[in-house]
């Protein structure tokens, strides 16, 4: 069995709050991607993460980081320049998984968001984390969206803009 496999789910999760902690320092002193891996490949986090996937997930969203801000520009109350760092960060992996990642439940992608910005961040700041990635994850994964919500009803919510009445 590999490595990857014996470490579980939990490793993505450390993986996440590395990258957390990774594109925070970026944000604050930015330079090339693979600084920031080579960097935190000595983490003593690190032989407990998924390795691959916080290189894939620095690597991605350092390279798309414009793209990444203009979409979520949309959805925020203020520019992503102006973002708390650590609200910043947690919303770029969760936008760099929402739309690269398809193999990542949005669930999933919001719930690890959350739970980040709950230990990491300001006080409300996973409320606002939690609210920005759902209506995110309405437009980018509305088909899987739209089936979790058909399944359970919409609990007084506005339906989905691409169901269809039953």
């Amino acid at each position: 069995m590999s490595a990857r496999f014996e470490r579980g789910s939990g490793a993505r999760t450390v993986a996440r709050k590395l990258a957390l902690q990774a594109l925070y320092r970026w944000q604050l002193n930015a330079g090339e991607w693979q600084d920031l891996v080579q960097e935190f490949a000595t983490d003593p986090d690190m032989p407990r993460a998924d390795a691959e996937y916080f290189r894939a997930l620095i690597e991605g969203i350092c390279d798309a980081h414009a793209r990444l801000d203009a979409a979520l520009a949309p959805l925020l109350d203020r520019m992503p320049a102006q973002l708390d760092p650590v609200e910043h960060a947690l919303l770029l992996i969760g936008s760099y998984e929402l739309q690269q990642r398809p193999d990542v439940p949005y669930r999933v992608v919001i719930n690890e968001a959350v739970s980040l910005a709950r230990r990491f961040g300001a006080t409300d700041g996973h409320k606002f984390v939690n609210a920005v990635l759902d209506r995110a994850a309405r437009l980018w994964r509305a088909q899987a969206h739209c089936a979790r919500r058909r399944g359970r009803g919409h609990g007084g919510r506005l339906p989905c803009a691409n169901s269809v009445p039953a």
